[in-house]
């Protein structure tokens, strides 16, 4: 008879998730990844996930959210009031999840957009304030995550959730994004346990995706954009033991950022000077190292191994003349702590900011007449920056 069953019994098993595989989704961030992101207006398929994961990269940081949807919103049907995911987004995401697995990468899935929180890019370009004033929007969020999260758990692509892209709760109160450590910690207090309180929206998120889903990591963002010191200020970490701590990394922006290739002189780096932390700050490859090493730190001091933190999103305009050095100190200052990293981004279909495979013979008007003449396929993909990125995802 336990012969007859054995075959069934076996498909079974096969169908059903391990305690091991399980385990395996957390055991895949216990070694330092390198990965890209990919911020695309329309859905990847297969082929772009297949030319990312011969670049090196183990993972991707994926958003949904340019996607043209059934609402309003892609996922969210509408961030003005969540009422149940579309299906047809659904499918259409469970789609590329499929071709990312394909090409044998691990995918981040992060929204740019919440209830209540619509990135501004897709909101006229107005910053959307009422996830952090109004509670209402905190349940819808916990609502949508919930539902993602028992539509996605078993897909075998997925490596992590990550709540929100570059939460930003501060932004509307008064205080400066690279102001004192002081001024910060005192914010932190002031809003403790308010709407404003990032860690507490965390945890009731993660306590909601918990009822459906036990296992599968979740990927947090400092606020302030996902500023280093914000995570730094936060009291405490996350009593969820499966949770990895998220910055971004563009300072100083004034120098890695699109409008300073419309100065008449861009900015230099090193030797760029911004204010920061009260004073005035030279950056320079140790100010970056310090920059990133807040986050360390603080985990550190919360007893969490430095795995357990990324660096989700890196990156400069790949025309700038100190590019290179850029990326290159925030990959050693990255690595040398041990975390994990994922460069902004990997072949964008509406810009080329950053799409480092692009040779700087490629003029930014010649990306967007091919593109719009349906020949983004022939655009030249010889860039030496992006080269240098290869050269360290494959070490």
């Amino acid at each position: 008879m336990l012969e007859t069953l054995r075959p069934a019994l076996l498909c079974l098993a096969l169908l059903l998730p391990s305690a091991a595989s399980a385990t395996d989704l957390m055991r895949f961030w216990d070694t330092p990844q390198k990965g890209g992101n990919s911020f695309n207006a329309a859905a990847p398929d297969k082929a772009y996930f297949d030319a990312l994961a011969k670049t090196g990269a183990t993972w991707v940081r994926l958003t949904f959210s340019k996607w043209k949807g059934e609402g309003r919103d892609f996922l969210l049907g509408d961030a003005d009031g969540y009422r149940g995911l579309p299906a047809g987004d659904l499918a259409r995401l469970r789609a590329t999840l499929d071709a990312a697995n394909a090409a044998g990468l691990k995918v981040v899935v992060t929204p740019l957009s919440l209830p209540g929180a619509r990135w501004k890019q897709q909101n006229g370009g107005v910053f959307d304030d009422r996830l952090w004033s109004d509670p209402a929007f905190a349940k819808e969020a916990v609502a949508f995550w919930r539902d993602l999260a028992a539509a996605l758990k078993d897909h075998p692509s997925i490596a992590a959730y990550n709540l929100l892209n570059e939460p930003a709760p501060e932004k509307t109160t008064g205080l400066a994004e690279n102001g004192t450590t002081a001024d910060r910690l005192a914010w932190q207090a002031e809003h403790d346990g308010g709407p404003r309180d990032l860690p507490r929206l965390y945890t009731q998120i993660i306590a909601a995706i918990r009822t459906v889903d036990p296992v599968t990591p979740v990927m947090v963002d400092g606020g302030y954009y996902a500023n280093p010191r914000a995570l730094a200020a936060w009291p405490h970490r996350l009593a969820d033991d499966r949770v990895l701590y998220a910055f971004h990394m563009y300072e100083p922006y004034d120098a890695t950022s699109a409008p300073n290739m419309k100065r008449k002189t861009p900015l230099r780096y090193p030797g760029v000077t911004t204010d920061y932390d009260g004073g005035r700050m030279t950056w320079d490859r140790k100010a970056v190292a310090g920059h990133i090493g807040a986050a360390f730190d603080w985990a550190k001091a919360e007893g969490l191994p430095p795995t357990r933190v990324v660096a989700a999103e890196f990156g400069c305009m790949r025309l700038w003349a100190d590019c290179g050095t850029y990326l290159t100190d925030v990959m050693d200052a990255v690595e040398e702590r041990g975390g994990h990293w994922a460069f902004y981004s990997f072949r964008e279909d509406e810009w080329d900011g950053m799409d480092y495979e692009l040779p700087e013979r490629l003029k930014p008007g010649q990306f967007y007449w091919m593109s719009e003449e349906g020949k983004a396929d022939a655009l030249p993909r010889d860039g030496k920056l992006m080269d240098l990125l290869k050269a360290r995802m494959r070490k």
